[in-house]
């Protein structure tokens, strides 16, 4: 008999019983997001969703892909993971959202070095609740266990939305013109952009479980809020007259993302003392000397969502968002 040293899957750091007991695990959470329109149930190689195409004119199917970036990083230093699924699954809807989309159905990827069930299971638990609370449908996704790719606890993560809008009401920002007034809603933190900034200057000072005065919370708890969903509000406001244009406002700051947007020739007057910046982006410039050009390139500075509204309208809209009970900011204007 040969003394030959065996090498098996699980030796190489893969343990695929760990990987099905994964799967069974959620098996409830993500069957929960499930309406008649899923076809299938978790554990097959696709997952097939039939939509209602009555409606529609002309149906549009529009897609998103994201990550959530280095927040993860603050995720692991905290052992808190059941909110960055759900930062996810919110980012990817509101990029879709801002186009007019309604969205359908979300796919998870979930990579780690070493699969671990609580932590796993927590992660997909937080895709499942935002999809849920977001009306769409998780019929997929992906686990993968990678040795040697990841350091012990870390994982990633990304994933993909798809939703539908009819051809005719997508909303593109060609009708935006000189004048019209850029609307801002609160985010509820950071979101999932300027976490590598964040973590360098709030860590150089403080640790993930510091309780700082000046946010009312640990630093971990601050920098985990979770992203938040604008999917009701943008609903609501885009049947609006004089709506031309949303902006979800993400890596690249306020002007980054809504001069996307904008027709040729057209650009952005920004008034950037006309709100009250949150305590977390002070804390940030003062700790790290951070430039201004800087802060409004790199985070929300506390504007989530941008609505760009005709002038003459924009009364309205500010009085259908404040019965929808939104705080308005009026951010600037298109020159």
């Amino acid at each position: 008999m040969s003394d030959k040293k065996q090498f098996t899957y699980k030796d190489s750091g893969v343990d695929i019983k760990a990987g099905e007991e994964l799967v069974e695990s959620i098996k409830g959470v993500v069957k929960d997001t499930h309406g008649p329109q899923v076809l299938s149930n978790i554990g097959g190689f696709g997952g097939f969703f039939r939509p209602d195409l009555g409606s529609f004119e002309n149906p549009v199917f529009v897609s998103s892909v994201d990550g959530v970036g280095t927040k993860l990083i603050v995720a692991f230093k905290a052992g808190k993971y059941d909110t960055v699924g759900q930062d996810l699954v919110n980012h990817c809807v509101n990029d879709i959202a801002v186009c007019g989309a309604t969205p359908l159905f979300f796919l998870d990827y979930f990579s780690t070095g070493k699969l671990e069930q609580h932590v796993g299971y927590d992660v997909i638990k937080g895709f499942a609740k935002a999809c849920k609370d977001n009306g769409v449908a998780l019929i997929g996704g992906e686990t993968a266990e990678m040795p040697d790719i990841y350091s012990e606890g870390e994982f990633d993560l990304a994933g993909t939305i798809v939703g539908i809008v009819d051809e005719n009401k997508v909303i593109n920002g060609s009708d935006i013109q000189k004048g019209d007034v850029l609307l801002g809603f609160k985010s509820s933190g950071l979101h999932t952009n300027g976490y590598s900034l964040a973590r360098k200057v709030l860590f150089s000072k403080h640790k993930v479980e510091n309780y700082v005065e000046e946010l009312g919370s640990t630093v971990g708890d601050e920098l985990l809020k979770v992203h938040r969903s604008y999917l009701s509000l943008i609903s609501e406001l885009k049947e609006l007259k004089g709506v031309n244009g949303f902006s979800h406002i993400t890596g690249g700051g306020i002007v980054g993302n809504t001069k996307r947007i904008l027709p040729e020739g057209l650009k952005l007057n920004i008034n950037w003392e006309g709100w009250e910046r949150p305590a977390v982006y002070k804390l940030i410039q003062e700790i790290g000397n951070v430039p201004e050009d800087d802060m409004q390139a790199t985070f929300n500075l506390g504007i989530g969502l941008i609505t760009v509204v005709s002038e003459d309208q924009a009364d309205a809209v500010k009085a259908k968002a404040k019965e929808l009970g939104e705080e308005v900011i009026e951010v600037g204007n298109v020159m």
